[in-house]
């Protein structure tokens, strides 16, 4: 009996752990956690004039003045866009983490939920690498091929 009690402590103390994520992590997330504007979308590593949908939503001009809430205690959070002549405005809600591949940046990754929280983009989501991150300013930068080469995506936030 006493062997089944300690196993059953083990197992749940090995899936708190792993539920928990690293220390880290735990730190992006607080640190993430408010209210942030996105100021910018730019673009690195190519030339030329682009435009872009991003996030399978709306065109990069639409982010820009955009609204992102992250809320630490259960990982969810929306982002809204401004009503404009070339954007559908309103909340999109959003399931969140932070991901540490190995040897590489920390990555925000994100999801599509409703707003019960239920998954509506069958599992499929998005990484973004965090670049910097602190008490005022997130930049975060995602790769996309435009025309076969190589086009970094570069958020700039601040936080409200």
């Amino acid at each position: 009996m006493k062997t089944i009690k300690l196993l059953g402590i083990a197992v749940i103390g090995l899936l708190v752990v792993a539920c928990t994520g690293t220390k880290a992590a735990r730190q992006q997330g607080n640190l993430l956690s408010g209210t942030w504007i996105l100021n910018d979308v730019g673009y690195e590593n190519n030339t030329g004039s682009f435009k872009a949908v991003i996030f399978g939503d709306a065109e990069d001009i639409c982010f820009e003045g955009s609204q992102w809430f992250f809320r630490d205690n259960n990982n969810t959070g929306r982002y809204t866009i401004q009503p404009s002549s070339l954007c559908q405005s309103g909340d999109r809600f959003i399931k969140w983490s932070i991901y540490e591949p190995a040897n590489r940046l920390s990555q925000l990754q994100f999801k599509f939920i409703d707003e019960k929280r239920n998954d509506i983009s069958g599992g499929l989501g998005y990484r973004l690498d965090i670049v910097n991150l602190n008490e005022q300013t997130m930049t975060l930068k995602s790769n996309v091929s435009v025309d076969g080469e190589p086009v970094t995506l570069v958020y700039q936030f601040t936080k409200q």
